[in-house]
Formats: C-alpha cells, sequence, structure tokens
C-alpha cells in the first residue's frame, strides 16, 4: 500500500481556494483508493510520498528529515500573485518571497494548478522537467444543479426576490477579486440583486482592508455580503445565481469558478491571460467592470444566451471533474513513489 503523507493547514482559515483544493483531494483519494493508499495528515512517520500544500516553516523543516520519501510541492500562489491579497511592509514582503521560492526548490517535484505558472517557476530556477501540471476539480456530489422550482425555493428560504436576476461573486474579500468592481456594478444596476460569499480571511494585512470593509459594513441596498459560507450552503448559493461573476485582477485556478461550472451556472470573468489555456470558450470574457456592466445588461433579458453559457459550465465541468483527475493523480503519485 502507497503511503501519503499530505502537510497542509490550508483548512484551518475558511473561505480560501487552497483550502478547498486540499478537502476535495483528500476526500478523493480516501474515497476511490483506500486499499491502494493510506492517506496521513501532518505526521511525520516513514512515507512514500511527501505533499506539500503549504508553506508553513515547520513544513520546511520537515523536508530535512529522513523516511519522507519523494517531496511533492502544491504551487497554488507565486510572490508576485500574492500583490493584491495582503500587505506586507516591503522588508518582510521581500524575505518572505524569497521564503516561498526557497521551500519549492526544496522539493523533488512541483504540482501547478496553472500552466502558466510552469514558465515563471522556470525562471526562479526550478527545472521545467520538475514541474507538473494537474487542475483543481470539484465533486460534483459536493456541487450539483437544481431545477428552477428548487431554485425559486431556495431565494424563499433565503429572503431573495425570486423575480430579480441574480448575481453571485465568490471568493476572499480582497482589491485582486475585484470586489470593488463588483460593488460598481451593484451600484450602476439596482434592478440587480447582487450577493458575494466570502470574507476577510487575512484580516486587517489584507490589501486595501480598510476600504473594503467600510463597504462591507454598507454595502448597496442590493448587494448582500453573507460572509464565509460553509460549502454544504455555498453550493445553494450557485444554484440561486442566474451569473457568477468574479472580477480579478490576478487568479491561480480559483475552485469557484469550477464550484460555478459543476452547478451549471453562467460565469463572467475578467479577460486574463491564465485562464485562455484553460477554460477558454466557457465563460463570458470582460476586459473591465465597463464591458461587465454592459454585458450584464444584455445578459438580464437575453435567457438564449444564459442557456448557452449554462450548457457550457456543464461541458467545462465533466472537463474538470474528479471522476477524470482521480486517474491522473493515482498515476501521478504511484510514478513518483517508485522514483522515490
Amino acid at each position: 500500500m502507497l503511503k501519503i503523507t499530505m502537510f497542509s493547514t490550508a483548512d484551518k482559515v475558511k473561505g480560501q481556494g487552497v483550502g478547498s483544493a486540499y478537502l476535495e483531494l483528500v476526500k478523493m483519494l480516501r474515497k476511490r483508493f483506500s486499499k491502494e493508499m493510506k492517506i496521513s495528515i501532518n505526521t511525520y512517520g516513514r512515507a512514500d510520498i511527501s505533499h506539500y500544500h503549504t508553506i508553513n516553516p515547520s513544513f520546511y523543516l520537515s523536508t530535512f528529515l529522513p523516511n519522507r520519501g519523494t517531496k511533492i510541492g502544491y504551487v497554488h500562489f507565486l510572490p508576485e500573485t500574492l500583490d493584491g491579497s495582503i500587505k506586507l511592509p516591503l522588508p518582510l514582503k521581500v524575505i518572505f518571497y524569497k521564503y516561498v521560492i526557497s521551500f519549492y526548490k526544496r522539493m523533488d517535484h512541483i504540482v501547478v494548478v496553472n500552466p502558466t505558472f510552469i514558465d515563471k517557476l522556470v525562471e526562479y530556477g526550478i527545472p521545467r522537467k520538475h514541474i507538473t501540471y494537474i487542475p483543481n476539480f470539484v465533486s460534483k456530489k459536493v456541487f450539483y444543479s437544481v431545477d428552477n422550482a428548487e431554485k425559486l425555493n431556495l431565494r424563499d428560504q433565503y429572503g431573495f426576490d425570486k423575480d430579480k436576476f441574480m448575481v453571485l461573486g465568490s471568493g476572499q474579500i480582497q482589491t485582486r477579486k475585484g470586489v470593488l468592481d463588483f460593488v460598481k456594478l451593484a451600484k450602476d444596476n439596482p434592478n440587480i440583486q447582487f450577493v458575494w460569499t466570502g470574507g476577510f480571511s487575512f484580516g486587517k494585512i489584507t490589501e486595501g482592508y480598510s476600504e473594503l470593509e467600510k463597504v462591507v459594513d454598507d454595502p448597496p441596498a442590493n448587494l448582500a455580503f453573507p460572509g464565509i459560507v460553509d460549502r454544504d450552503k455555498l453550493v445553494e448559493y450557485y444554484n440561486m445565481a442566474d451569473l457568477f461573476l468574479l472580477p480579478s485582477y490576478n487568479e491561480l485556478f480559483p475552485m469557484s469558478v469550477l464550484e460555478s461550472f459543476s452547478t451549471k451556472t453562467p460565469v463572467m470573468l475578467r479577460n486574463l491571460d491564465l485562464y485562455k489555456s484553460i477554460i477558454e470558450g466557457y465563460y463570458i470574457s470582460c476586459e473591465n467592470e465597463s464591458e461587465m456592466d454592459t454585458e450584464l445588461k444584455k445578459l438580464v433579458n437575453d435567457e438564449s444566451k444564459l442557456a448557452e453559457m449554462a450548457q457550457k459550465a456543464g461541458d467545462a465541468s465533466d472537463k474538470y471533474s474528479e471522476e477524470h483527475l482521480a486517474h491522473v493523480w493515482y498515476d501521478f503519485y504511484n510514478y513518483w513513489a517508485k522514483k522515490g
């Protein structure tokens, strides 16, 4: 039996995509490969594979211990992708960014969630042959679609107008996520219900915290901030929405988009290069907030376009399903266990 140790604290802070990706992977492996793999969490016994999901200093030190097997690093972010997420004093920022790359260089092999990271990691001095792209995935048993009757029932339960067009955004409340653009869209479209699920996972060191806090405490009448929502309830928000809109300026491989695809909710995103290599054609692409506003106003009265994008969302969910990625991870772990 293959012994795999997962090193992670990603699930300790709610509302992070890294935590969702980690939990999805562990759950999938334990469900599908319980006879082939023994999964341990944050233990230091002998392992064939040590898979590092977060970059805690204690985990870094563990890479120097014997019996760690093949060390796999999961890259959910690069130093530059943290800009707009957290605000650090310059000296601390320089030290932290160097530490991030040092951690990645301690690994025997790297897994990236977005192929655009590969060239950047090579620039940091990590050999291309030591990097593999494996995308995130979500379970259709957790994120599923409901019929229109249930959609209306959910809106009634949550107190949202059954007749209003509803737009959902999701993720940590931070500048990088484009939350302020989301707020402006709400102000410019008072006839539409806007909802943003998520909170300040990084607290007061969140980039733009003061300005964002004021908006969350006193939002426009048609904008709701329910806070961080548990995953078993988050699926209901996706199903209530007519459109999922994420105006992020910088992204990795957002779990929220995959969750939306899995519920067959149409998706609108900012036109980012990183999306082009992984989900191009499955979402409505906009250059800026102004284009989002224009497209949103069209969608409100365009049922055929919404139906088309709902179908595309379903097609994308098949591509990034648990069923498909389970085999990828099984082969990956077995290959690197033998290499170790």
